[in-house]
């Protein structure tokens, strides 16, 4: 399950709320939660939400993506608070080509990086979007900066979604010739099986993990999320937004659990193409 985060307001779950969906996706199977975004590190309340989520029974794994630009002064205390995994997106080590992208300091990047690993959040990781013709050139580097760090990198391919299609013609660099790289030096391959059957290289100074774009039937057939938006809606596909399912505001009318748990198993009936391919 993946709970995307944004600034509080009236729309917005409250750190409670979100911990009661939470509750509610454990007691019917759910194991894993990942906060994503926009980004959530700019949630004032965001370690009471960690909190309140690590908290729950039946949890096996918490983890986050963040852009990493705020976590040198939070890592410490979101580890504390049941936080234990990392993923940090960190598109180059070029100052002006990050500033450019992001408009943000690379320093601050870096420095969050270095506070993850620090701290023992296990394992970071580093997710480089490869862009043709502006950072294409740096993953030679960013392989030996992931290295020293001891972080896993993760390679990620452009891919046609939520995305101009004249900028996705553009920037977009498939990752074969880096995969060829990869098999000549590693001296072990792990295939994910139910990762879209992602490959990941071990070479011996570091891990790259390659994710090749996800719209396909392969990810579908193996996909087992369900999302959460900041402002409430389960999304049972990742590809479509016409199919959200309103658990906020059932929520707040006085639902009970087992209402909210009805709730659930409907937004899981919507899981298309998943149920089709499944069916097949």
């Amino acid at each position: 399950m993946e709970g995307e985060t944004a600034p509080s307001d009236a729309g917005e779950m409250s750190a409670e709320e979100i911990a009661r969906i939470v509750r509610i996706a454990v007691r019917i199977g759910i194991s894993k939660v990942k906060i994503t975004g926009g980004e959530p590190l700019i949630r004032r309340d965001i370690r009471e939400i960690v909190q309140k989520i690590a908290e729950t029974p039946g949890l096996t794994e918490l983890s986050m993506t963040t852009n990493g630009t705020r976590l040198s002064s939070l890592a410490k205390e979101l580890h504390e608070s049941g936080l234990k995994r990392v993923n940090i997106s960190l598109p180059t080590l070029d100052e002006k080509v990050y500033s450019a992208l992001t408009g943000g300091l690379l320093e601050d990047a870096l420095e969050g990086v270095k506070a993850a690993v620090d701290v023992g959040f296990k394992p970071v990781k580093i997710n480089m979007l490869v862009l043709n013709g502006v950072n294409d050139g740096g993953v030679p580097e960013m392989m030996d900066f992931a290295g020293k760090m001891g972080a896993v990198l993760q390679l990620i391919e452009l891919e046609p979604l939520n995305v101009d299609m004249a900028y996705y013609e553009t920037r977009h660099k498939a990752l074969d010739e880096y995969e060829a790289m990869l098999r000549g030096k590693a001296y072990k391959i792990e295939t994910r099986r139910y990762m879209q059957s992602r490959r990941v290289y071990h070479l011996p100074h570091v891990t790259v993990e390659v994710v090749h774009p996800i719209e396909n039937t392969s990810f579908c057939a193996n996909c087992t999320r369900l999302r959460l938006t900041s402002d409430g809606k389960l999304k049972p596909c990742l590809m479509r937004n016409d199919n959200l399912v309103d658990i906020l505001t059932p929520m707040r009318n006085g639902a009970t659990d087992e209402e909210l748990i009805e709730i659930f198993k409907h937004a899981n009936q919507l899981r298309q193409p998943y149920n089709q391919i499944k069916a097949q």
